[in-house]
């Protein structure tokens, strides 16, 4: 059911299984799949694509120009999956020319009140933003990561997957798989156990991957040595393969 009062601009392609409530604006060039609920008083503007049952809660705004003073008006796009639950005042914006010029969002996916996510970032499957998380432009976000309440992220960082940031985290640099980051200034505090033991990883999995963070974070090594006993590691450990390729395409470093 679309709400009389919904304004459509008839270049976009609405699925009749969509249901749209009072006041919303869907602008030029919106693809909207079947399923989707999208509440009263959003806008969603494009070039945008949004999958099958999706639910949009009011005044999120989705789709809209970068915040970025290098934008000049070119054609971008905003590719959200299935699945994803997007609430109160959510802004997601359109990518940018000085990256692949697409911000996208995969699937299962929890946005909570006044997130916001900026032009280019890649949001994976099965990713927690709580309210008022914040990502600057061209983040990447792998799958099953966390981020607590009003956590922020610079612009350019990867957050590897299964991590988990605390309330309220500053991250400035890369986060590897696995890792629980917290605190001002932020710092590594252990490997996700919990959210690894929710996860169906096994107790002996979870043990490699402790021990994998020890010498990381422990051993007193650099980096790069770190980096390579851990890929020595990887050869007897599969599931250590995930971190020792995030490290291996590390731009920012890492939190350390």
């Amino acid at each position: 059911m679309i709400h009389p009062t919904v304004i459509i601009d008839p270049t976009s392609n609405i699925d009749e299984n969509v249901e749209i409530g009072p006041y919303t604006v869907i602008g030029a060039n919106v693809s909207i799949g079947s399923g989707t609920i999208i509440g009263p008083h959003v806008t969603i503007n494009g070039t945008t694509k949004i999958g099958k049952n999706n639910r949009i809660y009011q005044f999120s705004s989705i789709g809209e120009d970068p915040q970025d003073k290098k934008y000049a008006g070119e054609k971008s796009f905003l590719e959200i999956g299935d699945n994803n639950e997007i609430r109160e005042f959510t802004t997601i914006h359109r990518g940018t020319s000085e990256d692949n010029n697409i911000t996208i969002i995969g699937s299962n996916n929890l946005l909570m009140a006044y997130t916001h996510v900026a032009h280019d970032c890649v949001i994976a499957d099965d990713v927690i933003l709580a309210n008022a998380a914040s990502l600057g432009g061209h983040v990447h976000i792998g799958n099953n990561v966390i981020l607590g309440g009003f956590s922020i992220v610079h612009q350019f960082c990867h957050l590897g997957e299964h991590c988990f940031a605390a309330m309220g985290s500053a991250i400035t640099k890369d986060v590897p798989p696995f890792v629980m980051v917290g605190g001002r200034p932020t710092k590594p505090h252990g490997i996700n156990t919990v959210g690894l033991d929710r996860r169906g990883f096994s107790a002996e999995t979870i043990l490699h991957i402790k021990r994998a963070y020890k010498v990381l974070y422990k051993s007193g090594m650099k980096l790069s040595e770190a980096s390579i006993k851990l890929a020595e590691l990887a050869k007897e450990q599969p599931e250590l393969k995930v971190l020792v390729s995030f490290l291996e395409k590390s731009n920012r470093s890492i939190l350390r």
